[in-house]
């Protein structure tokens, strides 16, 4: 097998049918392709109407796996992963897909010729763009201290000084290394997951893939931007929360608990405790900033304070 696809539903059944069809016609072009649509329990129709599509369509080539339990991202694709690294016919690699995307022509099979003809690289993604065909961001650096103030002052002085340490790049036409990649459609060399191991499941939702890249860039396995393969994703379908479509939505508690996680794991306690620092000192001023603008408030509901109360000052260091 060349690529396992893993797609992790939750209540939106239908859009991870549309998804399905648009992998068909890769299946088709690459051949040795496997697709497990995973469900974390959605309490819905789901099951059924993804079963049904894939009885209607006789697609022999996906296999749907209901789980027991809502256990977040990393647990969902870890699910589908987890029992064919032991077959003897174990894929090459894995990409994970969000059900809310749709691949482009050739997007899959881009990303296995770029693979393929790179061994040095451990992971790659692809150019994201919205429903109407916009180029959403899709590749970022690793979360620092110092990116954190850049996001909480929201600075345009300050982002323009920094821009080498901010979280996004500056991404063109051209493949070339970034930090980490959006898992909404990111293709894993085997030996990757064979030497870091799966995703970690103390991440609920978010952050599950920066800690992943992280993981293995330690481990000598650097990422990549691929721009020729093109997924359209529609964000946030299941959580909402960033969607710029719609009303900005109270950030639920895991997405804090997420960052916080990163931080104290990945970074140690100093600079977990410097990035809250960074972050709040410059997010409080911004705020302030605003009223004496009087700009119109564009932030989630209660983020000061929910920001607040889950940091490290509040919360401290477990994880």
């Amino acid at each position: 097998m060349k690529v396992l696809v893993v797609i992790l539903n939750y209540r939106t059944p239908e859009l991870a049918v549309r998804c399905l069809e648009s992998v068909e016609p890769e299946v088709a072009q690459i051949g040795a392709i496997q697709v497990v649509v995973t469900d974390n329990d959605s309490g819905d129709d789901s099951v059924r109407i993804i079963g049904n599509a894939i009885d209607a369509h006789r697609w022999g080539w996906c296999q749907l796996m209901p789980l027991p339990r809502n256990g977040g991202y990393s647990y969902g694709n870890n699910a589908g992963i987890r029992p064919y690294l032991s077959m003897k016919d174990a894929p090459d690699y894995v990409m994970l897909l969000n059900p809310d995307a749709c691949v482009h022509p050739g997007a899959i099979s881009t990303l296995l010729a770029f693979m393929e003809s790179r061994t040095d690289v451990g992971i790659a993604g692809a150019r994201v763009e919205d429903g109407e065909g916009r180029q959403a961001q899709s590749a970022f650096r690793f979360p620092t201290p110092v990116s954190e103030l850049v996001e909480g002052f929201k600075l345009g002085i300050l982002t323009n000084l920094l821009s080498e340490r901010q979280l996004l790049y500056d991404l063109g036409d051209e493949a070339m290394p970034v930090d980490w990649v959006t898992g909404a459609a990111m293709m894993i060399r085997k030996k990757v997951l064979d030497e870091v191991g799966l995703l970690d499941e103390g991440y609920f939702l978010y952050f599950d893939e920066v800690d992943f890249c992280f993981r293995a860039r330690q481990a000598g396995w650097p990422a990549y931007y691929v721009p020729d393969s093109v997924v359209t994703h529609l964000q946030a379908q299941a959580t909402e929360i960033t969607d710029d479509r719609k009303d900005k939505r109270r950030y639920p508690d895991y997405w804090f608990d997420s960052r916080r996680r990163f931080f104290l794991k990945n970074r140690g306690k100093t600079q977990a405790m410097l990035a809250d620092l960074a972050f709040f000192g410059g997010y409080t001023t911004y705020r302030v900033r605003r009223v004496i603008q009087r700009k119109l408030d564009q932030e989630p509901p209660y983020f000061w304070w929910d920001f607040l109360r889950n940091s490290t000052f509040v919360k401290g260091f477990e994880i």
